[in-house]
């Protein structure tokens, strides 16, 4: 079993000196937390690793989430299962994935993990006392971990980023930005950061709710028609990046993030030689096979 405290951290701070298709006035630098654990990476690790610390103090053995067939979080509670001793449990939205494994769920068997399909309806039911005395019934004892990870442990991991970045930076940033799904990274950066440097966050839905985020700007026009969805456009450029940094991403979060902040520091939204700092947040389990065609 491997122990909690054997993941490397702090994760590398590497400055990209022309990652874009054409220049533009910024310094760019990618906090690559998607080197932090083969499976477990990004933002999933840093969420995990204070619920898994929590869930071991209470002598829990079983860990239980929420997440769709392709969830990166599903995955890396899969993993972080496997790896840290714990059985796991993950209750799955949709039953029509019922007979057919999407590549995310055959991972998450093939690590231990019991899967448990529900209709859509209970799924957006989930937190309903009746359904949660069910899953307690049917499951026994278990450490629950909300759909994505996010919760105040969570946000205690992410909030870890800043500090890291300022010491290797030896500096402040100006600013600070992150794809956003559920939200728990973007909370840890805005509750971290000091005066003077800017949390900008991208999210990946269509519609975000952004009441919780007052200490963050939220950019909303890089969701390229929402959760899981994609153009032509994001793909190259996606492609574009890789080429000329060596640094894989993907479509889901990351890519969005650099494409906005590329799109708006060719419009003059950072001030000129603005030092600027990405967070990869790992997710490349759901990488597009598409990248890698040759068209």
């Amino acid at each position: 079993m491997t122990h909690l405290l054997t993941v490397s951290t702090p994760s590398s701070l590497q400055f990209l000196p022309d990652p874009f298709p054409e220049p533009v006035p910024i310094r760019l630098y990618l906090k690559r937390d998607d080197e932090l654990h083969p499976a477990i990476s990004g933002n999933k690790w840093r969420k995990l690793k204070y619920n898994l610390a929590e869930a071991r103090r209470l002598h829990q053995q079983s860990l239980l989430t929420y997440g769709g067939a392709w969830s990166n979080h599903i995955y890396a509670v899969a993993a972080a299962g496997k790896e840290f001793g714990f059985s796991t449990i993950g209750v799955i939205r949709g039953e029509d994935h019922r007979e057919r494994d999407t590549p995310t769920l055959a991972f998450a068997r093939q690590q231990g993990m019991h899967l448990h399909f529900i209709t859509r309806q209970q799924y957006r039911n989930r937190t309903d006392p009746v359904f949660q005395q069910e899953l307690q019934h049917r499951f026994g004892i278990y450490y629950e971990l909300p759909e994505g990870g996010t919760n105040e442990l969570a946000i205690r991991g992410t909030a870890e980023i800043i500090p890291e970045i300022l010491e290797q930076l030896g500096r402040r940033p100006d600013a600070v930005c992150c794809p956003v799904g559920t939200g728990g990274t973007l909370a840890g950066l805005e509750r971290a950061a000091p005066e003077g440097v800017s949390v900008l966050g991208f999210p990946a839905l269509k519609r975000f709710i952004s009441s919780d985020h007052p200490g963050a700007q939220l950019i909303t026009d890089y969701h390229f028609g929402g959760y899981a969805k994609t153009t032509p456009d994001l793909l190259t450029f996606i492609r574009t990046f890789e080429q000329r940094t060596g640094v894989r991403i993907e479509q889901v979060y990351t890519g969005k993030m650099l494409y906005g902040i590329y799109d708006l520091a060719r419009h003059g939204f950072f001030r000129p030689d603005a030092t600027v700092v990405a967070v990869h947040t790992g997710g490349l389990q759901g990488r597009s096979a598409s990248l890698d065609a040759n068209d």
